[in-house]
């Protein structure tokens, strides 16, 4: 249930609102998704969502740290039992008219079965609280905890790779930080990735303040621009100038590649702006194995600053119609 959507947005106020107008406006939305007014699954989630909103933004600590980090930093420095700890609705919905109904029986249900709340020293059984067998699933003798069952939460850095980097496949050093301390890992990426991708590393996020298992480490990838090479998918475009001699009669051009210079021909008349395709030397694809094209754009020259003699020999080429 956890969101890292705007919770100001969800609630629909602004981001100086009061805490009455906050309540006000939670009150509102409750009034049309409490799960006891409307049955719809939509409907469901949508509370869910709102009650997490007003959770924070009415706690003025938490809203402060939900200020300062953003809702991607915020989540990283709050579970979602650390959200609703402390958080009691049950006066507010009494006032709405749902009657003694328990907030976290609402969002997880109850199963009759015992329920651990939080003290001091962690979680001791007793008769309100999360329902953690609910959400987890049943334990007993010889299995974790509840809350060893906790995972870390995810975390998410870039990853800046070249061109040549995203086309060979590389390894690279990835630094990050996890509770103020920062940590160093070697991550081998598949070659022909592209921005937008996103690596997952396993076990390798924060982790879990009760035990559990570490949350994951998911890398953004960004390919920088390259000062040679367009990149289109896995096609590659490179812009190549010739004299308006050569367009005209014809000539062989070396041209960049990842695969170092290649030679290529250029007929006789060529016109600007012509593209020149070199099958298979484009960049590698992720799926299905091969590589795309590399396709080289010709650029035409116009002479500018012309002798007497040339001048001379354009105009008589202009006198014949060329």
């Amino acid at each position: 249930m956890a969101t890292k959507k705007d919770y100001y947005e969800i609630l629909g106020v602004k981001r100086d609102a009061t805490e009455e107008e906050i309540k006000k406006a939670y009150r509102k939305l409750a009034l049309q998704y409490h799960p006891d007014r409307n049955k719809s699954k939509e409907a469901e989630e949508k509370f869910k969502e709102i009650s997490e909103a007003y959770a924070v933004l009415s706690d003025k600590n938490k809203r402060a740290q939900y200020d300062q980090f953003g809702a991607a930093g915020f989540h990283q420095r709050y579970t979602q039992e650390d959200i609703f700890r402390g958080f009691d609705l049950g006066d507010l919905l009494k006032d709405l008219g749902f009657g003694n109904s328990d907030f976290f029986s609402t969002i997880f249900g109850r199963t009759g079965k015992q329920y651990y709340t939080q003290t001091k020293t962690g979680y001791s059984p007793g008769t309100g609280g999360i329902n953690f067998e609910t959400i987890f699933g049943d334990f007993g003798e010889g299995r974790s905890s509840p809350t060893d069952q906790i995972k870390g939460n995810d975390l998410e850095v870039p990853l800046k790779l070249t061109l040549r980097e995203a086309a060979s496949g590389s390894k690279k050093i990835v630094r990050y930080q996890v509770n103020g301390q920062i940590k160093e890992i070697t991550v081998k990426t598949p070659p022909g990735i592209s921005t937008g991708k996103k690596l997952r590393l396993a076990g390798k996020g924060a982790p879990s303040p009760y035990g559990g298992v570490a949350g994951d480490l998911y890398l953004n990838v960004e390919v920088l621009p390259d000062p040679v090479f367009q990149r289109e998918g896995d096609d590659l475009y490179v812009e190549k100038k010739i004299k308006f001699s050569q367009a005209v009669l014809g000539t062989s051009i070396e041209v960049p590649t990842l695969e170092g210079n290649k030679t290529i021909k250029i007929p006789p008349g060529t016109q600007g702006n012509t593209k020149i395709r070199l099958k298979g030397y484009g960049m590698p694809k992720l799926k299905g194995g091969g590589k795309g094209d590399l396709y080289v754009k010709i650029l035409v020259e116009t002479p500018k600053n012309l002798t007497k003699k040339q001048r001379e020999l354009i105009e008589n080429l202009a006198a014949e119609g060329l």
